[in-house]
């Protein structure tokens, strides 16, 4: 097992790095449903300006037989080689107010050591707050807004966005091991979990992203270009509700899922620890949806791809 100083890189910056700023982290890795972590990552690339602060190695915490680096083959020769990255970075928001950025994909590896990196650096740099989002595949009608289940030690933020507190046993991740660590730090924490309709899961779902973004924005008091997120979903609803509406099987088992939605939201109790169990008995599988959605797309004309193939 290597030790901390191993595992890491340290880019030496003009100016260094400010302390009592809010971390936010977004990890690839598990679960990235929607792909509400890889498109916020992406985004928050393009508009921030991320400058690296530590740079993590691959070599000491990434599984490469698993995930693979992509390159690009021309003809007779290898063109572009893109590794894996996963970086600390000092970014700025829409007012140019700083905040420290974790992105990049999940280690497979020296979760702890790469543990006491990440709160040795926040402990430094005196970090105001901590928050990270993930996403993952529910029961739930696209037509409805994406709702979230919190965590962390942030009551005032449970309260206000959490509806669906379950008490279960899940698969960890990275994410969960800083959360809890944090909190043990009592450092301020919160954690957001979307909860994405299973059938749009396999999609880049751009309302899946900009849930993400404003439930940053909600947890850090920063402030996030969003336009573009906010037209791309638009014109993205606008094409799934177009082939809801063409296929009369697709259109119940929607329909079916918003009426459990609606029942369950009208369920929910504030005064209460959390709504009522969920019950999914009556809704098709998540297999029947996304069956059903793939020969539907399977028949569009060509035209209504984007170049990448992607409703």
């Amino acid at each position: 097992m290597p030790i901390s100083g191993e595992i890491h890189e340290r880019v030496a910056r003009a100016g260094g790095v400010p302390s009592g700023l809010p971390l936010v982290i977004l990890l690839t890795g598990f679960t990235d449903a929607g792909s509400a972590v890889s498109g916020l990552i992406d985004h928050l690339g393009e508009t921030t300006a991320p400058e690296p602060v530590l740079v993590f190695d691959n070599d000491v915490l990434l599984d490469y037989r698993a995930r693979r680096p992509v390159l690009t083959f021309d003809q007779d020769h290898i063109a572009d080689l893109k590794p894996a990255r996963l970086e600390l970075s000092l970014a700025h928001d829409a007012l140019a107010r700083p905040f420290l950025l974790l992105a990049g994909y999940e280690p497979d590896f020296a979760w702890n050591a790469f543990a006491d990196v990440v709160l040795d650096f926040a402990a430094e740099f005196e970090v105001s707050t901590v928050t990270w989002v993930h996403s993952i595949a529910m029961p739930v009608p696209h037509t409805r807004p994406i709702g979230v289940t919190v965590s962390g030690n942030r009551a005032e933020l449970i309260a206000a966005h959490s509806v669906w507190r379950p008490r279960t046993q899940v698969p960890g991740t990275v994410g969960h091991l800083l959360e809890y660590r944090f909190v043990r730090a009592e450092r301020s924490v919160a954690s957001f979990v979307l909860l994405i309709p299973h059938y749009l899961a396999d999609t880049e779902y751009p309302d899946a992203v900009l849930t993400a973004a404003e439930k940053v924005m909600a947890a850090t008091g920063l402030v996030l270009l969003t336009d573009d997120l906010r037209d791309r979903r638009a014109s993205y609803l606008e094409r799934v509700d177009d082939q809801v509406r063409d296929n009369e099987e697709l259109g119940q088992m929607v329909s079916t899922l918003e009426h459990r939605y609606d029942a369950y939201m009208a369920g929910l109790d504030v005064e209460d620890d959390g709504p009522a169990e969920f019950d999914e008995r009556s809704l098709p599988s998540a297999d029947e949806l996304a069956a059903e959605l793939e020969r539907f797309l399977a028949s569009r004309p060509s035209g209504d791809e984007d170049k990448n193939g992607r409703i």
